[in-house]
């Protein structure tokens, strides 16, 4: 067995658990979290979700790579979108985590360091299931 067949054959099941981790720390941090945490605190890790589930929806073999060549314009415009909201919710998550090591009234630090965890590992795990499914 190569790498390519451990990868195809592991890779999903490893990038559930990445997954599955990335929500637990935010689940925990809401239950521990002494107040209500604002619905905009789970925004992050929803698009998150939404932009790994976006590029996990385009099939690796219909990427066209010449430069030249017209290609799949709007394949590669859906990929740009999706890595678009997947920055974009790791940056919001950042700004949250900021916010609430500033301010006294919020949601504690925990709740930002967890939602930055959640990014990550949401996106991480988009990432090593695109790597490892075969069609």
């Amino acid at each position: 067995m190569d790498l390519s067949d451990l990868l195809a054959i592991f890779g999903p099941g490893v990038s559930g658990a990445v997954f599955a981790t990335g929500w637990w720390f935010w689940v925990d941090a809401v239950v521990c979290s002494s107040v209500k945490v604002p619905f905009v605190h789970y925004l992050p890790g929803i698009f998150a979700s939404l932009s790994a589930l976006m590029f996990n929806s385009v099939n690796k073999e219909d990427i066209d790579y010449s430069p030249y060549a017209e290609g799949e314009w709007r394949l590669k415009l859906w990929l740009f979108i999706a890595y678009v909201v997947s920055f974009v919710s790791l940056a919001a998550s950042v700004g949250l985590l900021i916010q609430d090591a500033l301010v006294e009234s919020g949601p504690s630090a925990w709740a930002g360091v967890a939602g930055v965890l959640q990014c990550v590992f949401v996106l991480i795990s988009g990432l090593i299931y695109w790597v490892s499914h075969s069609e």
